[in-house]
């Protein structure tokens, strides 16, 4: 499938919306990072911001998660790497949760 043509306005408009959208997830990044917000409030919001997060990402600003511990946590949990938070299901969250605060 080929891509659209787009004009320069909206390719400028594009560009400005996809920077805004990863503004936004690294600022709700480093909140998890430093504490301000849960793992299980990220997982509980609804917006787009959170939904688009892939969970290893969300798991690795967790202080004292790496990348070993979290790549154990997943595969113990049975969620795959490219999974975003939207796409979690109840029990894979739950069972993320489980793990963290235990």
């Amino acid at each position: 499938m080929a891509l659209p043509t787009l004009t320069p306005e909206q390719r400028q408009a594009a560009l400005a919306k996809a920077a805004e959208a990863r503004k936004a997830r690294g600022e709700l990044l480093a909140s998890v990072k430093s504490g301000q917000t849960s793992v299980a409030d990220v997982f509980g919001r609804e917006d787009d911001t959170a939904k688009r997060v892939k969970v290893v990402q969300v798991l690795r600003a967790v202080p004292g998660y790496g990348p070993a511990k979290v790549a154990a946590l997943m595969t113990t949990c049975g969620v795959d790497d490219k999974r975003r938070v939207g796409g979690l299901g109840e029990q894979q969250r739950r069972r993320l949760l489980d793990s963290l605060s235990g």
